[in-house]
C-alpha cells in the first residue's frame, strides 16, 4: 500500500479498528484485479467523506457531502470503431464501507446524448438524500462513447455498435457488471436494484422494462425522450411553422419566431389562462394542479372587430391553438400529441417555454418556414431501435418488477401527453387500469419544465416511493413534492388520474390540507 492511499484512509476511516481499516483498503484497491470477460477496471480508489462533486448539469447545486465510498471506474467492449476512433461503455461504481450498505443497488440514468461518466451519487429525484447518502452502492455510465462537442453531440451514432449501445444495450451490460463488482466486493449480491432516470434517462428506463425485464425490481421514468423524432418535429418544425404564420417580418420579409408574442400579450394570455384553471383545485396558487380539466380556451382574448386593448389578433390566437393541438398529417390524424396549457409556458431561459421561443432552439436557428409537409417530415422522424414502444411487460409486471412514471405539464421539449398516451396504452395491453396500478403509476407535475425548473414544485422523492413499493408492497398514491419556485409550499403530486384538491380548511401552503381526488 503507498503512502498517500494510507493518509486518505487515515482520514476516511478514523475511528475504525485497524484491522478492518486495512481489510476495506484492500478491497478498493484490490478491484482493479478482480477479472471479468470485456471489462477493464481502470480505477478503484477510497473517497473520503464530506466528499462534495459537481452536480451533471450546469445550474443545479453541488451534490454531498457525501459518505466515504469506494469509487470504481471502469470500460466495457473496449474497442476501435468508424475512423479508428475508440470506444467502450465507460461506467463509475460507488460502493458505501460495507457496515454502511443497505442491500440495495441503483443505477442512474443519463441525459440529452450521454458521452459522460456522470459521479454516480444518485442524486436524481430522490429528495434531500442521494442514494449513495443512503447506503445504496449507485452505478453510472456514458453508454458506450465520448461526447466531444458538449451533451447533444450525436456524432457517435456514425459507429454501428456505438448507436446500439446507446439505443438500449449499454445500461443492461453495465448493470450486469456493477452487480458483479457489487458480490464480489460485499461477499454478498445486491438484495433489490433500481433504476432512475429522466429525458434520456426516462427512455432508458422504459428500454429497460421492455427489453430486460428481469435486471430491475424498481424502475423510475421522468420526461422520457420517447419519440426524439417526433417530438423535435413538433417543437422545431411545427410550432414555429405555425407562429411564423403570423409573427411580424424583418427587413428582408422573413418571420420573426421571437417577436411572435409581446411580453404584453403572454402576460395577457398566462392571466386569462390562470383565471379560468388556477383555483380549480380549490386555491388560487399560482399552478394549474388538473391540466387535463383545463377548458381554456383562447379564443376568448382573440381580439374583436374595432377591439385594440386587452386582446391578442386573431391570427396569433389561431397560430397558438394550432401549435398547442400537434402536428398532424394530411388525414388528419396526430403524428404526435399536443402540449397542455400550464403556468409554465412562457417561461424564459435555456429551455423556453412554448410561448417565449427565442431566436434559437436547442439545436440552432428557428426555422423561418410558413409551409410544413408534416407527412413528409413524419416518415423520417421515427426511429425503431431507439425509441421504447413496446406494451407487452408481462415479464416485468410478472417477475415483482414496479414502474414509475413522472412528467412536467410545462415541458416544452416532450409532451406530457406522450407519455400519458403511452401509460394508456400500457393499461389497455395489461389487462386493464386497475390491474396495471397494481405495479405501475404515473404523476403529472404542475408547472415543471423538462426534468425540472419552471413555476413548479419539481423536488421529489421517487426513490423511496418505489423502494417502498417493491420491498414493503406500498403503492404511492401521492408523493410529496416542494420547490425553490414556492418557498414554504408542499403539495402531494397524485397517482394518475386523480389531481391534488384542496380540502377547504387549512394552510394551502401545507400538503397535508390536499388530498387526491
Amino acid at each position: 500500500m503507498t503512502q498517500s492511499k494510507l493518509s486518505i484512509l487515515l482520514v476516511v476511516l478514523l475511528g475504525v479498528p485497524l484491522a478492518a481499516r486495512a481489510q476495506l483498503a484492500d478491497a478498493c484497491a484490490d478491484l482493479p484485479y478482480f477479472k471479468l470477460q470485456a471489462v477493464e477496471i481502470t480505477k478503484s480508489e477510497l473517497v473520503a467523506a464530506g466528499t462534495t462533486v459537481p452536480p451533471p448539469y450546469l445550474g443545479d447545486p453541488s451534490i454531498g457531502p457525501l459518505p466515504a465510498h469506494c469509487r470504481v471506474d471502469g470500460v466495457i467492449n473496449r474497442r476501435k470503431g468508424i475512423d479508428g476512433q475508440e470506444f467502450g461503455i465507460g461506467f463509475a461504481v460507488a460502493l458505501p464501507q460495507p457496515d454502511a450498505w443497505n442491500g440495495d443497488f441503483m443505477m442512474q440514468g443519463g441525459g440529452g446524448g450521454n458521452g459522460f461518466v456522470t459521479y454516480p451519487t444518485g442524486a436524481n429525484y430522490s429528495g434531500d438524500k442521494p442514494a449513495l447518502t443512503r447506503g445504496f452502492a449507485v452505478a453510472s455510465t456514458d453508454t458506450g462513447h465520448k461526447a466531444k462537442t458538449g451533451p447533444f453531440d450525436f456524432s457517435f451514432m456514425r459507429d454501428q455498435q456505438a448507436y446500439l449501445d446507446f439505443a438500449f444495450l449499454a445500461n443492461a451490460q453495465v448493470a450486469r457488471v456493477a452487480k458483479q463488482i457489487i458480490a464480489h466486493y460485499y461477499a454478498k449480491p445486491a438484495a433489490y436494484s433500481y433504476f432512475i432516470g429522466c429525458s434520456t434517462g426516462g427512455r432508458e428506463g422504459m428500454i429497460l422494462s421492455q427489453r430486460y425485464p428481469t435486471v430491475f425490481n424498481g424502475i423510475v421514468s421522468g420526461d422520457p425522450a420517447m419519440r426524439t423524432g417526433l417530438s423535435n418535429l413538433a417543437i422545431a418544425q411545427w410550432i414555429p411553422v405555425a407562429y411564423n404564420q403570423a409573427a411580424p417580418k424583418d427587413a428582408s420579409g422573413k418571420p420573426q419566431v421571437d417577436k411572435f408574442l409581446t411580453d404584453d400579450d403572454r402576460k395577457l394570455f398566462m392571466g386569462a389562462l390562470m383565471k379560468r384553471c388556477d383555483a380549480k383545485d380549490g386555491v388560487a396558487d399560482g399552478m394549474i394542479s388538473d391540466p387535463l380539466s383545463c377548458d381554456f380556451d383562447p379564443e376568448v382574448i382573440a381580439c374583436k372587430p374595432a377591439q385594440t386593448g386587452a386582446c391578442i389578433a386573431p391570427e396569433k390566437i389561431s397560430a397558438i391553438k394550432k401549435a398547442f393541438a400537434g402536428p398532424k398529417n394530411t388525414y388528419g390524424s396526430q403524428v404526435y400529441p399536443g402540449f397542455l396549457y400550464d403556468a409554465g409556458i412562457t417561461m424564459q431561459g435555456g429551455v423556453s417555454g412554448l410561448l417565449a421561443l427565442g431566436k434559437n432552439g436547442l439545436f440552432g436557428p428557428y426555422t423561418t418556414a410558413t409551409e410544413l409537409d408534416v407527412d413528409k417530415a413524419a416518415s423520417r422522424a421515427s426511429d425503431p431501435l431507439v425509441e421504447p414502444a413496446s406494451t407487452n411487460l408481462s415479464t416485468f409486471s410478472l417477475n415483482g418488477g414496479k414502474l414509475i412514471f413522472f412528467h412536467g405539464d410545462s415541458d416544452p421539449w416532450f409532451s406530457p401527453l406522450d407519455t400519458l398516451g403511452y401509460y394508456k396504452s400500457l393499461s389497455e395491453s395489461n389487462g386493464g387500469s386497475d390491474k396495471v396500478a397494481e405495479w405501475s403509476r404515473f404523476f403529472l407535475v404542475p408547472g415543471m419544465a423538462h426534468c425540472g425548473g419552471g413555476p413548479s414544485l419539481d423536488h421529489f422523492d421517487m426513490l423511496s416511493a418505489v423502494v417502498d413499493w417493491v420491498e414493503n408492497g406500498e403503492a404511492p398514491e401521492s408523493v410529496i413534492a416542494t420547490g425553490q419556485a414556492f418557498p414554504g409550499r408542499s403539495r402531494p403530486l397524485c397517482a394518475y388520474p386523480k389531481h391534488a384538491q384542496y380540502t377547504g380548511t387549512g394552510d394551502t401552503q401545507d400538503a397535508r390540507n390536499f388530498g387526491c381526488q
